[in-house]
């Protein structure tokens, strides 16, 4: 799924502190990269005692963890190329210690027939530096109406079905759906948010959005949506996950269903964690987001399930808008931020505010998401596959959008200051990207 693999030659990283998300660890050593997996990982990794054949990097004390596993993200291809490139998408994701991405179905033809998905995994092989897993669509032509062929999708090398950034109306049509993936045990992605009372909504409903005299998008689009994605959950018995979850309110529903032992997992995005409504300051459409920005309470409660281990998975919810769309009056703009470059860093000002663990936070993404998507990577583990990043979680640095990978420049955190810089970045012990 990337190019230069099989020719990767053996590498060892030392000096290093390893994080092991999986296990919650932070400890001193090395790991040992060979024939695209881990062969040795732990203190008894040094310099001494390598070949010659071997690449010595000495990471002087950074942090070694698993690479990170975005699982959403729209790559652009096919038919939005002038938005973003598998190429551009996967730069801009070895840069930022992505090794993994989930690539949306919302493409142009949409992802919803076996030789799409073949495309996907043939241009990620032939452009990509990072792995590519396709999301199938869920319903043909994302049109709502009839559910995709799961099977022959799995097949062909669908990891997970979505219909993208869209929220099913019609429920009979996602109970045929989940029981279709039941069967197949496949997982159900679903974005939660009620399609006719978001209707022409903005940004949150509340205080903010009358004083700026915008429509709003009250917390309840989501709450109803998800509240009966849970009654079909528990009607169909399929895995589901719930794509983006924004409010204080849909996380209880997420801890009943999970206390109620339903196979439910959720995501939020970077930005949810890490800003909120009062960033949208003068229009600023760069934060014009689906679902939108919320209250420092609901980011607050956000942050708190990421620390609980409630909402199971941070991602970066990349979403390539060019200038066009995001130069206008902020109701007109498009929604969408671009976020692979910058996910790892901006996550990290969620250690620094001391609401969440370093291990913690990067469970949620690397063995947390892999997990859910059932993949052998986002361990740190003797025999896991070599997607690993370094990475030096104080070294400062400002937000410059013209240096950034993507296609295009949308980035909410435009000119901020960030801390957290990735020098290295391992795919199945290739080198993906590297610092000068």
């Amino acid at each position: 799924m990337y190019a230069g693999v099989m020719t990767a030659p053996p590498l060892a990283l030392v000096n290093a502190r390893l994080i092991d998300p999986q296990a919650g660890t932070a400890v001193p050593g090395g790991v040992l990269v060979q024939d695209g997996v881990i062969a040795a990982c732990g203190t008894d990794v040094t310099a001494a005692g390598l070949s010659e054949a071997t690449r010595l990097v000495d990471c002087r004390g950074d942090v070694v963890a698993p690479g990170l596993i975005d699982i959403g993200a729209f790559v652009g291809e096919p038919g939005a190329e002038y938005r973003e490139t598998i190429a551009t998408a996967t730069a801009a994701a070895a840069a930022g210690g992505v090794t993994s991405i989930l690539a949306r179905p919302d493409t142009s033809p949409p992802v919803d027939d076996p030789a799409v998905v073949d495309f996907l995994l043939r241009r990620a092989r032939d452009t990509g530096r990072v792995r590519i897993l396709p999301c199938a669509a869920l319903t043909k032509g994302l049109r709502g109406e009839e559910v995709a062929e799961i099977g022959l999708l799995l097949q062909a090398g669908a990891v997970a079905f979505s219909e993208g950034g869209r929220t099913l109306r019609n429920a009979r049509v996602l109970r045929r759906a989940m029981l279709y993936a039941r069967d197949f045990d496949a997982l159900t992605i679903h974005a939660t948010q009620d399609p006719d009372l978001a209707a022409d909504g903005v940004m949150n409903e509340g205080e903010l959005a009358s004083r700026l005299g915008l429509p709003g998008i009250p917390r309840e689009a989501e709450v109803i949506a998800l509240e009966r994605d849970m009654r079909i959950v528990a009607l169909t018995g399929a895995r589901y996950h719930a794509a983006c979850v924004t409010t204080a309110e849909s996380l209880k529903i997420i801890a009943r269903a999970k206390e109620e032992g339903l196979q439910v997992t959720c995501s939020t995005s970077i930005n949810h964690l890490t800003l909120n409504e009062n960033d949208i300051g003068d229009y600023r459409t760069f934060l014009k987001l689906s679902p939108p920005l919320r209250s420092e309470d609901d980011r607050l409660a956000l942050c708190e399930g990421v620390a609980t281990g409630l909402v199971d998975c941070i991602h970066s919810d990349h979403v390539p808008q060019d200038v066009e769309v995001k130069r206008l009056p902020f109701a007109e703009a498009g929604a969408g931020a671009i976020g692979l470059e910058t996910m790892l860093s901006a996550s990290l000002r969620l250690v620094t505010a001391a609401h969440v663990a370093l291990p913690t936070l990067l469970r949620a993404m690397t063995s947390r998401p892999a997990e859910i998507l059932r993949l052998p990577q986002g361990r740190l583990a003797v025999g896991a596959p070599a997607d690993l990043i370094r990475f030096d979680p104080d070294e400062p640095y400002v937000v410059d959008p013209a240096a950034l990978r993507s296609r295009c420049r949308n980035t909410p955190f435009d000119e901020a200051r960030l801390e957290g810089r990735v020098k290295l970045t391992l795919v199945a012990g290739a080198v993906a990207f590297e610092a000068g």
